[in-house]
Formats: C-alpha cells, sequence, structure tokens
C-alpha cells in the first residue's frame, strides 16, 4: 500500500477535514480528496462518512488509522532523527497569551536555542485563534487555559494558576476586610477596577468562585482596560485600583509590599494551562523535546 496515502489518510483522520489536512500537509484539497478516493478503491470500502463540516471516520477508517498512525509516526521519528544527526535547525513555532509566554514559557525554552533550535512566538490572547493556528500548521505549539476538543489537538495539563485579589497599599487600608469576609464585594464599591477587558474576565471568575456573585455590568465597571496583565500589574502597583491577578505574575510585587493582598480565601480560585500540541506531531523530535522541557518545568510553576 502506497505511504503517501497512508500519510494523507491519518492526516485526514486526525484533522476531520480534508482542508485542514490538504493545509498541513502542503496539498491541495483536491489532491487530498483523490488520494482518499485511491486508498477507499484499494480498501474497498468507504473510510469516512463527509459531513456538511468536515469528515468522520467510518469503523474501517477509525481501524485502520489505529493500525497505521503508530508506524507512520515511527517513520517520521527516524527521520527527523537523520535531520538531527546531519545538523539541520529546526524552528519551533509557538502561540499564547503574552504574559506566561513571556515569564514562564520562553525562559524555560530559552537553553533549546543552544542546541539547534530557533524560537518563534505569536502573541494571542484568544485562545480560539491561536487554536485555529495550530490546526492549520501556522504553530507547532500552544499554551492555553481552554481544553480544546476533538481528536486533531493532543492536551498536557501544565500546571494551575492561582488568581489573587489585589490592590495598592493606598486602597487596601481604606477597605474593612473583615466586612469583605462577611459581605463580600459591597465592602469594595468605590474602589475603581483594572482589568484587562471591558468584561471583566478575571474580576467575573474570581467574583463567582469566591463571593457566589457576579461583578457590576455598567459600562464603566472598568476604569483602567489594558489587554495585557502586566500592564495591569503596573496600574495596580501606581495605585490605579484593584484588579484580580495571577500569583505567578503579581507575588514578586507582593513580596516587595507593593500591592496587597486584599483577601486570602480557603480554596483560591484556579485556572488550569494546557499545552496543546497536533495528534502525532510529537513524533517530531525537536517538538517532543520542547514538549518534554516545559512539562518538567512546568512542575516548579
Amino acid at each position: 500500500m502506497d505511504l503517501a496515502l497512508l500519510r494523507t489518510f491519518v492526516a485526514v483522520h486526525r484533522a476531520g477535514s480534508f482542508t485542514r489536512a490538504a493545509a498541513l500537509l502542503g496539498l491541495s484539497q483536491p489532491a487530498v480528496t483523490s488520494q482518499i478516493r485511491t486508498l477507499e478503491r484499494q480498501i474497498g470500502r468507504p473510510l469516512f462518512h463527509r459531513r456538511a463540516r468536515g469528515v468522520t471516520p467510518t469503523a474501517v477508517g477509525d481501524e485502520l488509522a489505529h493500525k497505521a498512525a503508530p508506524h507512520l509516526d515511527a517513520l517520521l521519528r527516524i527521520t527527523e532523527a537523520e535531520r538531527e544527526a546531519a545538523g539541520a535547525l529546526r524552528t519551533l513555532h509557538l502561540a499564547g497569551p503574552p504574559e506566561f509566554l513571556c515569564l514562564r514559557v520562553l525562559p524555560a525554552l530559552a537553553p533549546l536555542v543552544g542546541q539547534g533550535h530557533t524560537l518563534r512566538t505569536v502573541l494571542r490572547n484568544g485562545a480560539q485563534e491561536a487554536l485555529d493556528g495550530l490546526a492549520a500548521g501556522h504553530h507547532d505549539l500552544v499554551v492555553t487555559t481552554a481544553r480544546p476538543r476533538g481528536g486533531l489537538f493532543g492536551t498536557t495539563a501544565l500546571c494551575d494558576e492561582e488568581h489573587v485579589l489585589v490592590a495598592a497599599p493606598y486602597w487596601a487600608a481604606l477597605i474593612d476586610t473583615d466586612r469583605l469576609r462577611e459581605t463580600g464585594p459591597a465592602a469594595l464599591d468605590g474602589i475603581p477596577l483594572v482589568e484587562v477587558h471591558e468584561t471583566l474576565p478575571l474580576v467575573a471568575r474570581y467574583w463567582a468562585a469566591v463571593f457566589e456573585t457576579r461583578p457590576g455590568t455598567r459600562p464603566d465597571a472598568a476604569t483602567v482596560v489594558a489587554p495585557d496583565l502586566r500592564a495591569v500589574l503596573e496600574c495596580v502597583r501606581a495605585g490605579a485600583g484593584l484588579a484580580v491577578l495571577p500569583r505567578y505574575l503579581c507575588q514578586d510585587a507582593l513580596d516587595r509590599g507593593q500591592i496587597v493582598a486584599l483577601l486570602e480565601p480557603p480554596v483560591p480560585p484556579l485556572r488550569t494551562w494546557f499545552l496543546v500540541v497536533r495528534t502525532g506531531s510529537l513524533a517530531l523530535a525537536h517538538l517532543a523535546r520542547a514538549h518534554d522541557r516545559l512539562v518538567r518545568a512546568a512542575a516548579h510553576w
């Protein structure tokens, strides 16, 4: 059986779409469709059900993928090992939110630069946009707080991120912490909010988890909106108001007394970070090496 046909078949099976598989393989969609039809004629059974949006495998298609994919991945690993032995440079394309990439991911991957890797990053706050780019082959690896669905992606939980309600010492001195514990966000009335978006995503998550309520939805609910958590931290440090921030980002400012944690709930709100690749792509040695390094580094985050 032609290995090129099997490679195309596995790509379609994983992508769930002729169009998406064509982009990943560098082929036209008609070429992919033709190859799948050829393989179906050789096997004598349909391999996919055609749907309005993409394709789903038949039982025969699932069985063939289960048998063929591991061997194709093994062949890819052999090819990649030969490329590395020949000294070929490999570029790793990353995507994710700017703060987490800059403060966590890139420092962890920096040692790979001395091992024949080059790194390219795309800073994206939108999880779906980053995952779409991964599906289309524009990125190799995505970090996100949204767990993707479907067989196209392989997902690994990296770490949990604790969120903290913080303000500058000036504002903290005006807040009755006992009242805050008893009555919730009513004790914060009149204090400006600093957020990454008008919809107050971090504040809303914290309010729901700790106070079991929602923040105000008035148009001016956020006095300062800055789409980068590092900018939010600097605004809070400068006294612009209160904010909800991940502890990894604000711990140094807390230790220095530049900002204050307004509340220490028994169970702090957490958000999980995921490391996402295309299924089968860990057969690529440079990608597997980066993936392993991030998983090991995350154990200490």
